[in-house]
């Protein structure tokens, strides 16, 4: 399964190039933490922060336009021909994210196929169209080669290598957005594909729709009479992943009007706790949400482990599952985290929000 990493903490300012930052209104202002862009004269640059080693530079991107005469005395960075066209791209989050924003036809290879669901990219896979370049963690060099990408998205981890990839003269686009510890951080990141898609317009109008309406959620729940507990995931292998109080998903319980019992705690990542700990604090939450797959009952959930059963939220039938193997999740709901938030508070608040159906959770019975 796949966990949300550490996160560190900057700040993003749209700024002019040598000047002061750009004026923004109170709600206007930006989410994104790891990423900086900056407006220069004949390119963008964007400076990612390395969110292991605390004011480093993980990398500079300097973005020409494709069809521009390359700007003289530019700053130390790698240079990227813009808009893309011949992208390789590591993650199906990204893929989706450049068909939203209309830049699709630039996802000329992946890697990791085997677990691609888009269809569109599975067709072009088998026309030809998309090149199947092999493991995301040993690509296959020839195919690399042969489709000669003028950029390679994927996602950087702490003293990460990428072998043959590093020495081929193709820009490597560490896509740190995951890293982001906050909800509309992350979805922010969609300004930055944007912009190496040539897609600036579009990625602003669909991060402020998506941000308006976390927004709105957000401030509805607010307003609620209670404020249900709730935890999240569930003990496997003996380890119980805790989001910690300071994670994305703790920001979400908050903003869709729950209380967390590990909101105290300061960490960005997760808590490796065993079932007792967890027992112990949260015994009495009102509602558990669970991500994993092959659990549609209450029945299964017990079956996976049988002190399950111990929790308020199981005896009350208030548990609420997350099939990540039959839902799309891990892929719409990065850029898109209103549509999780609006998950959690129509089930904490449905006095609230009466027009908001669950499309990934579903009530145990």
């Amino acid at each position: 399964m796949k966990y949300i990493f550490t996160y560190i903490l900057l700040v993003l300012l749209l700024t002019a190039c040598g000047g002061s930052a750009k004026k923004v209104d109170a709600a206007e202002k930006r989410q994104a933490q790891l990423l900086t862009m900056e407006q220069c004269k004949g390119y963008v640059k964007a400076t990612i922060q390395d969110p292991w080693h605390d004011g480093k530079v993980l990398h500079t991107y300097l973005l020409v336009p494709r069809d521009s005469a390359m700007p003289k005395a530019m700053p130390e960075g790698t240079v990227v021909r813009v808009p893309i066209q011949n992208a390789l791209v590591y993650s199906e989050v990204h893929t989706s994210l450049m068909r939203e924003l209309g830049g699709f036809s630039a996802v000329k290879g992946v890697c990791d196929a085997n677990f691609y669901t888009d269809a569109d990219v599975l067709a072009g896979i088998k026309a030809g169209t998309i090149a199947d370049c092999g493991n995301s963690m040993s690509p296959t060099i020839e195919k690399v080669i042969a489709m000669k990408p003028d950029a390679i998205l994927l996602s950087p981890y702490q003293d990460a290598s990428y072998g043959q990839i590093e020495k081929m003269n193709i820009p490597i686009i560490e896509c740190a957005d995951y890293l982001e510890y906050t909800p509309l951080g992350r979805a922010e990141w969609m300004k930055f594909y944007g912009a190496l898609l040539g897609k600036t317009a579009q990625a602003d109008s669909l991060y402020e729709a998506v941000a308006s309406r976390y927004r709105s959620i957000a401030e509805k729940a607010a307003t609620a009479k209670s404020k249900p507990t709730v935890i999240t995931e569930m003990v496997i292998s003996g380890i119980w992943a805790v989001p910690g109080g300071n994670s994305y998903m703790a920001k979400i319980i908050a903003d869709a009007g729950g209380d967390y019992p590990w909101a105290a705690d300061k960490s960005t990542g997760s808590l490796s706790l065993d079932f007792n700990q967890v027992l112990a604090k949260a015994q009495k939450a009102d509602y558990w949400f669970v991500k994993w797959t092959g659990i549609n009952t209450l029945a299964d959930l017990q079956s996976n482990y049988d002190l399950n059963k111990s929790f308020e939220a199981f005896k009350q039938k208030k548990v609420w599952a997350c099939d990540t193997e039959k839902s799309h999740f891990f892929v719409r709901v990065p850029f898109h985290p209103d549509l999780l938030l609006g998950e959690f508070a129509v089930v904490l608040h449905p006095e609230l929000f009466p027009d908001i159906k669950n499309e990934f959770y579903y009530n145990l019975k």
